[in-house]
C-alpha cells in the first residue's frame, strides 16, 4: 500500500427525533492488521477538519483506498466520489454545519456517555492516561477523545489501548454513525468504514446505543470548554491553558 500523508492539525454535533431506526449494521470485515491501519489513517484524515491537500496527498489516499478489501473499499470512494465536486469551501460549510452544530453528531467520544456533565473530565482523563501509556504525549490544542485523533493513535502504534478505547465507546460511534446516516451526509461513510473494522455489537452496547439515541447524551450546565477541560487535565499540554480564558 502506498504511505500515508501524516494527519494535518486537528478540529468537529444531530439526532432530535427519538425513536429513530438504526442503520443496518456495517458488516464486520476480516482484515489484516495493515489493512485496519490504513482504513483508520485514511478515516483519520477524512473526519478531521478539512484542509488544503497536495496532488500527491489525495493521490496518496487514493492509492490506499484502491488497495483496501471491497467491503472497505466502496464506503471510502463513495465519500471521495460525493465530496470531489464540492469546492473547498462547500467542504468546509458542511463539516461545520454537520460537526459543529448537530448535538449528536459530536465527533468526541466521551461527550455521548459523559455529555457537558462533570463527569466528563474523569472521562477525558482517562483518554490522556491511555495516550501516555501507549508512549503518545496529547496535542495540547485537542481534546484526546477527538475520533480522528483515536483514529490515528490506532493507525500508528501496535498497542491494543486504541482498539480498548474505541471498543469503549462503541455506542457513541453508533450514534455518530446513525445521526450521520439520517443526514444523508458523505461523512457516513466514513463512520461506515470504521464500524467495518470494530468487532460486532453486543446485546448490552445495543441497549446503551438505543438508549443514547432516544435521549441524547446526558446534559449539565457547567460551561465545559475546550480550555476549562484542559484546565482540569493539567498538566496535558506543552505549555499548558491560557487561564486568561477561565470564567
Amino acid at each position: 500500500m502506498s504511505a500515508l500523508p501524516a494527519a494535518g492539525p486537528r478540529r468537529r454535533r444531530r439526532h432530535d427525533a427519538p425513536g429513530t431506526a438504526l442503520p443496518p449494521a456495517a458488516p464486520v470485515v476480516g482484515l489484516t492488521d495493515a489493512e485496519r491501519r490504513a482504513t483508520h489513517m485514511v478515516t483519520s484524515l477524512l473526519l478531521d477538519y478539512p484542509r488544503a491537500r497536495t496532488l500527491e496527498e489525495e493521490a496518496a489516499i487514493d492509492a490506499v483506498v484502491a488497495g483496501l478489501p471491497e467491503p472497505l473499499r466502496m464506503p471510502l470512494a463513495a465519500f471521495r466520489e460525493r465530496t470531489a465536486s464540492m469546492s473547498r469551501s462547500e467542504v468546509e460549510s458542511h463539516y461545520v454545519q454537520t460537526f459543529d452544530l448537530k448535538r449528536r453528531c459530536a465527533l468526541y467520544l466521551t461527550y455521548y456517555q459523559a455529555g457537558d456533565t462533570r463527569r466528563r473530565g474523569m472521562a477525558l482523563l482517562t483518554f490522556v492516561e491511555a495516550y501516555r501509556a501507549a508512549g503518545w504525549e496529547p496535542e495540547p490544542d485537542e481534546l484526546p477523545d477527538y475520533l480522528p485523533t483515536v483514529l490515528e493513535l490506532s493507525a500508528r502504534t501496535a498497542d491494543p489501548v486504541a482498539d480498548q478505547l474505541l471498543a469503549a465507546h462503541r455506542d457513541g460511534i453508533e450514534v455518530l454513525r446513525s445521526s450521520l446516516h439520517d443526514l444523508a451526509t458523505p461523512y457516513a461513510h466514513l463512520l461506515d468504514a470504521v464500524c467495518s473494522t470494530l468487532p460486532e455489537i453486543d446485546p448490552l452496547t445495543e441497549a446503551r446505543l438505543v438508549a443514547l439515541i432516544n435521549a441524547g447524551p446526558p446534559t449539565e450546565t457547567v460551561g465545559l470548554s475546550l480550555v476549562a477541560a484542559q484546565s482540569a487535565l493539567a498538566p496535558y499540554g506543552a505549555s499548558g491553558p491560557d487561564r486568561s480564558e477561565l470564567s
